[in-house]
């Protein structure tokens, strides 16, 4: 493990394995830091992977999720990340999947010369109405069936209403995740996350300010406003290469790891110019 301090005192965990070029790998939701691990396995054989647990998914940092909610903002997890970066060899290539992937866009915007490029997976970033619902409504709705003890409604609520994959597939996937200790516990982090990419809004003009070499990435199987959104900032950004992977979905980093690693390992080799 890897163990630095953060800008406000907060200590930051990371995942530390390989040695080489430095890759930094930013998790999506529902997830402890684990679930890109084969993806970090592939990339260690030649890179140094280093995989920090986002403190979004941190519950010793939180107070009582479920009542009400304890979300840190993106700027935290943003300082979390250049702590991270800050004590380690630079330049970096940085990675970042769903949720993390909005991490990772404010992390290039904010400290651009540390990082020699970067693979962005699908963020949902906010380009007009808010993840959570018009004044917040799907996301009080989801955080009301948690306080009542129902996890699984809680995500079906998600999933349908601001994932928004089909209703008939929200509800078996929402009761799946409550059937799963470890998603359980998490399922307040989301629904934090959501509240925090809400409060950090409209960043557009931000990420045109991005000149990093970046491949914006999405899978032609995941909810069509991933990819809208994902367009809308690679019409913005100067430096970006947009890629549609056909027949990918949202959890392509598990179900198709080694491909997600060479495509990261790929844009490594192109800015840090290295022999293939």
């Amino acid at each position: 493990m890897l163990n630095v301090i953060s800008a406000d005192g907060t200590d930051v965990r990371a995942h530390d394995e390989g040695r080489g070029p430095v890759i930094v790998l930013l998790h999506p939701g529902l997830d402890d830091g684990t679930g890109l691990k084969e993806v970090a396995a592939i990339l260690a054989g030649r890179f140094r992977v280093i995989r920090p647990h986002r403190r979004q998914y941190r519950l010793d940092l939180k107070a009582d999720p479920r009542l009400g909610g304890s979300p840190c903002s993106v700027a935290e997890e943003v300082d979390d990340v250049l702590a991270v970066v800050r004590a380690v060899e630079v330049p970096v290539v940085l990675y970042g999947h769903s949720d993390g992937a909005v991490t990772a866009l404010e992390t290039l915007a904010a400290a651009p010369d540390l990082f020699a490029g970067a693979v962005i997976y699908e963020p949902p970033a906010v380009i007009g109405p808010p993840l959570g619902g018009a004044d917040g409504e799907v996301l009080a709705r989801a955080r009301a069936a948690l306080a009542a003890g129902k996890t699984g409604k809680a995500m079906e609520i998600f999933l349908r209403d601001t994932v928004r994959i089909a209703a008939w597939q929200a509800w078996p996937a929402g009761k799946a995740t409550a059937l799963v200790p470890r998603f359980r516990r998490l399922a307040p982090c989301q629904l934090d996350s959501v509240e925090a990419l809400d409060r950090l809004g409209v960043r557009l003009d931000t990420y045109a300010r991005i000149t990093v070499p970046t491949v914006l990435l999405s899978g032609d199987r995941s909810p069509a406003h991933l990819s809208e959104r994902l367009d809308a900032i690679g019409w913005v950004m100067p430096n970006a290469e947009r890629v549609r992977w056909p027949g990918r979905d949202h959890n392509a980093h598990l179900k198709h790891p080694k491909q997600v690693a060479q495509l990261i390992q790929s844009q490594a080799r192109k800015v840090l110019h290295l022999p293939g």
